[in-house]
């Protein structure tokens, strides 16, 4: 396991922290391989009752590292799919434990989490409007399927900072504590859940989701088309170099 995603079996809590606290936890390759590896191997272990998704520092984690995106040969699946697929499929509970920065994948990651609880100095973004791209992670379906509809349409639209507690207002948090507090209230109740027989868990998570996996997965096809046909757009170009060269972006005329 890479040591920029560390892995601890806490008394049948496996605690998976993103690593990279230098870089606000943004997650390269070779994380999103870990990520992966972690989440099948947890899955096949009847030593891990549940899981716990945190980050170390002052941010959970601020979605992909664009420096290293484009790491994977051409027509091949990038890490990042495989790893979002392993995170859906995983059948036992999941609670993350999130604070500071929770921005495109490090948001979208959230909506797959069965708890989620923030600290007070979450910042979570949903960006892909303003960098000119679509959704990923299933996010377009588990958001509206978490909050409703029309509240899901106004972040994704708007590409606006949630706070602390407006996570919690809109059901995407389920409570809000002190940073400080944050990790070990997380713990706490994953242990609470951990006391539990995991077969029994598996099964109430597969009738808590199973209706849900056939939209996931119509989501996820979905949005990588449309990522494919975004990403390196005019508008998407126009993003980045706006990004690049510390302005505003103009995406008027652009088509």
């Amino acid at each position: 396991m890479s040591e920029l995603l560390l892995t601890e079996n806490r008394d049948g809590v496996l605690v998976i922290t993103f690593n990279r606290p230098d870089k606000k936890n943004a997650v390269n390759t070779q994380m999103w391989i870990a990520l992966r590896e972690a989440f099948c191997a947890a899955a096949q272990d009847n030593d891990v009752v549940c899981a716990l998704l945190c980050g170390a520092g002052d941010n959970f984690c601020s979605g992909v590292d664009l420096a290293s995106f484009g790491d994977v040969g051409e027509g091949e699946e990038h890490p990042f799919e495989s790893a979002a697929r392993a995170v859906v499929e995983f059948d036992k509970p999941l609670v993350a434990a999130a604070q500071g920065a929770a921005v495109g994948g490090g948001a979208t990651v959230l909506f797959h989490a069965d708890i989620v609880y923030v600290g007070t100095t979450l910042r979570l973004r949903l960006p892909f409007a303003s960098l000119g791209l679509a959704p990923e992670w299933g996010s377009s379906y588990m958001l509206q399927a978490n909050i409703g509809a029309q509240r899901a349409a106004e972040l994704f639209y708007t590409a606006e900072w949630v706070d602390a507690d407006k996570a919690l207002h809109l059901g995407i948090a389920a409570d809000v504590l002190p940073d400080a507090d944050l990790f070990d209230h997380a713990l706490a109740k994953a242990n609470e859940i951990a006391q539990w027989p995991v077969n029994a868990l598996r099964e109430i998570k597969r009738t808590l989701r199973q209706h849900h996996l056939p939209a996931i997965d119509a989501a996820i096809n979905a949005e990588q088309a449309a990522m494919v046909r975004q990403a390196g757009s005019p508008e998407n170009i126009e993003a980045i170099t706006a990004f690049m060269e510390k302005r505003k972006p103009n995406f008027r005329g652009l088509s």
